[in-house]
């Protein structure tokens, strides 16, 4: 039996197409240059960055200082809400890998830690009629409350069975949540958030790459996409803008982070990759273009020395696993 998805309507662009050519060949290049797994005062600054910049677009007032300082148990002077913002949104980003993108009920668990003690019952899809409003201007008026189950569910199904890419579907989905409208608060933060959450099905360097900074630079155009989307009637020209973003933090990693990875890193890095399955030298060197034969031999026999790692056969039928 053939079950049909409801797929949003959009349309992929030679645009698009060569956005996703140029985001695909990025996240090779950060691949090998072991640049998927920022050391930890890099991941910590960059989460820093990410948090601010999503809740400065929502009104917030803290600053990147002020979000460290309060990381590290400092007082910190501002007002309770935004205080209050930023510890929900710190715990609802150290655990990001705990989701499951494809799951409604972990999308409403992660609401409820971001909206803790600001909205009466976080985690709650709205049941009432919502619309934005800026100015004295309606900006967008969301479905009707009783509907919202229903275009939840079918944008779930969509994310989890269209055949199109994920890089494609996770800007689809940030869109159609944010035209949805699900929750009477926080809809903002949550489908920037969730984007994230997709993306790591796939690429872990988004874990820890700054993409609501360039959002936050973009503001008005980042807007603007939502707008036009609206008015069109599909989400194409958000995806272009999204793609756009994408590329342009891979970009800037690229260009700020090279450094020199220790074997230890390293090791780690392709653990992440290879989970538990049997591996060879030459594919450990596929996933490090950057190191030689002898720099990938020096790895494994410290990985197998440390205990890390197993290893299996010998000369060219030798074969590792971790352990």
């Amino acid at each position: 039996m053939i079950v049909s998805i409801m797929r949003p309507p959009y349309t992929i662009t030679e645009n698009i197409v060569k956005l996703v050519a140029a985001i695909s060949h990025q996240l090779g290049e950060v691949q090998g240059a072991s640049l998927h797994k920022p050391k930890t005062e890099l991941r910590k600054r960059n989460r820093i960055k990410t948090i601010q910049s999503s809740l400065e677009i929502e009104g917030n007032t803290m600053t990147e200082e002020q979000i460290t300082a309060l990381l590290e148990n400092k007082l910190v002077i501002a007002p309770a809400k935004d205080i209050l913002e930023v510890q929900n949104a710190l715990a609802l980003y150290g655990q990001i890998r705990e989701f499951n993108p494809f799951k409604v009920t972990d999308l409403n668990k992660a609401h409820a830690v971001l909206m803790k003690g600001l909205v009466d019952k976080p985690g709650k899809f709205r049941s009432k009629n919502v619309g934005i409003v800026k100015g004295s201007k309606v900006e967008h008026l969301a479905p009707s409350g009783d509907m919202v189950n229903g275009l939840m569910n079918d944008l779930f199904d969509y994310l989890k069975k269209d055949s199109d890419l994920l890089l494609i579907k996770s800007c689809v989905f940030h869109y159609e949540f944010e035209f949805i409208h699900p929750y009477l608060d926080g809809n903002g933060r949550m489908g920037r958030f969730w984007q994230t959450v997709v993306l790591l099905k796939e690429y872990p360097v988004f874990e820890f790459l700054p993409v609501e900074s360039l959002i936050k630079q973009r503001q008005k155009e980042y807007y603007k996409a939502l707008s036009i989307s609206d008015k069109s009637g599909h989400s194409t020209a958000f995806i272009e803008f999204m793609l756009q973003v994408m590329t342009d933090a891979l970009a800037d990693a690229l260009k700020t982070g090279n450094r020199s990875v220790t074997a230890q890193e390293r090791l780690e890095m392709f653990r992440d990759i290879i989970g538990d399955r049997d591996f060879s030298r030459k594919e450990y060197m596929v996933n490090f273009r950057d190191i030689s034969m002898a720099t990938a031999s020096r790895d494994l026999k410290k990985g197998t020395d440390d205990g890390l790692l197993e290893r299996v056969g010998d000369k060219i039928k030798t074969v590792y696993r971790y352990i």
